[in-house]
């Protein structure tokens, strides 16, 4: 037995997370909705994964905030969200082209029965006013991404202050220094839950595809494979990024691979946000960078989701016989746009922004039900590009700052 584990924990994370896909994926096909008994193993690492959050981006934070000047955060900020904007509007673009080469949708009707109501949309205003929380504690239990960073902002330049000030320059150097080695303690407590990722994945694709089952698979079968031809799409232009910035595809892939899959598996950029910052370590992204961009990007960066807006329209349009004009195309993209930034944060993101365009550019929203059929599958493929655009974005801004 102590030889299989030791096995176990000395094989390669990738590799193991590779064989729990495929043992999932024939899991959840053979069992079907009997493979939910595995549900709590999935649901324990995604607990574990959000266990770290909170300590990941307030240590981290502060810690970034401490080893680089205040003159180049405030420029840094500006380039990520830039790049953030720039990135969802390019998705979106990208997804009507794909949709429109491929008409998905199309021989399809909606069932009169089926109805969505549509989730509120809290908006720009809301999101941007969650920046300051009312106290630090409900920033915390509600996991209020933006205002953690706020509060981690807010602590790491009082430190930083204090060490720069002759009166409390110790006092402020005693807190970095125990603020720097819980950020270590942190990273020593992940390096332990990487070793249960593989097993929480099991459980989570052989639930998910037990649930869903071929049947409704095969229906939408053709939405699906045109989203999924964007999302390679998309990863195509990240590559062309990372390559006319210098920075390695190879090398990139290769420390970002575990977050994507976790996060395709698992439809959460917040919960994967963990691995998505031991790799940005691992990438030697400055910690000042990742610290900030990642969080930030779990909140409000979505291209995925972005591509996932675009063929939905498409989708929809073509199942009521009415093809998106030029026009429309246009609103798609730049509702969606605003709509990507506008529910961050919001449980079932996705299906809240597909009502939200659909509603601005007069798609019928019984379409939004006939989509809900497949959305943890689509959620899983628009989730996995979400993080990596998130890398993508730190590592080319990383790079720009280095030349």
């Amino acid at each position: 037995m102590k030889k299989i584990l030791r096995g176990y924990l000395n094989a390669s994370l990738i590799i193991k997370i590779t064989v729990a896909l495929v043992l999932g994926i024939a899991v959840g096909l053979i069992f079907g909705e009997n493979a939910a008994v595995l549900a709590p193993l999935g649901d324990l690492l995604i607990k574990l994964l959000s266990f770290l959050i909170i300590p990941l981006i307030l240590f981290t934070l502060i810690v970034g905030v401490n080893q680089t000047k205040l003159s180049n955060l405030g420029r840094m900020g500006g380039k990520v969200f830039l790049y953030y904007v720039l990135t969802s509007a390019l998705a979106i673009i990208v997804g009507l082209t794909v949709a429109n080469l491929f008409n998905p949708g199309t021989g399809l009707s909606i069932d009169p029965d089926q109805s969505f109501d549509v989730p509120d949309n809290p908006g720009i205003v809301s999101v941007l006013l969650n920046i300051v929380p009312s106290n630090i504690v409900t920033a915390f239990n509600e996991m209020n991404l933006l205002g953690i960073i706020f509060t981690a902002f807010a602590f790491g330049i009082a430190i930083a202050a204090l060490r720069n000030s002759e009166e409390h320059g110790a006092l402020g150097e005693h807190l970095y220094k125990v603020v720097e080695g819980l950020n270590e303690a942190t990273f020593k407590i992940m390096n332990v839950i990487l070793q249960y990722v593989p097993i929480g994945i099991f459980a989570i694709i052989a639930k998910t595809i037990g649930n869903q089952g071929l049947d409704t698979i095969l229906s939408l079968g053709n939405m699906i494979a045109v989203l999924y031809i964007a999302l390679i799409v998309q990863i195509g232009i990240y590559v062309l990024f990372l390559l006319l910035f210098k920075v390695s595809p190879k090398e990139f892939f290769r420390n970002a691979n575990k977050p994507m899959i976790t996060a395709f598996v698992t439809q959460s950029s917040s919960g994967t946000l963990p691995l998505t910052m031991n790799a940005a370590k691992g990438l030697g992204i400055s910690k000042s960078l990742y610290s900030f961009s990642l969080p930030l990007g779990a909140t409000i960066n979505m291209d995925g989701a972005a591509i996932r807006i675009a063929i939905s329209a498409v989708f929809a349009a073509n199942v009521v016989g009415s093809p998106l004009s030029f026009t429309d195309m246009v609103m798609v993209v730049i509702v969606g746009t605003l709509a990507s930034i506008g529910t961050a944060g919001v449980p079932g993101a996705g299906i809240v922004m597909i009502a939200t365009v659909f509603a601005q550019v007069g798609l019928p929203m019984e379409t939004v039900a006939l989509l809900t059929a497949v959305d943890a599958l689509v959620g899983m493929g628009a989730t996995g590009l979400n993080v990596t655009g998130d890398l993508v974005g730190a590592s080319i801004i990383n790079r720009k700052k280095d030349q």
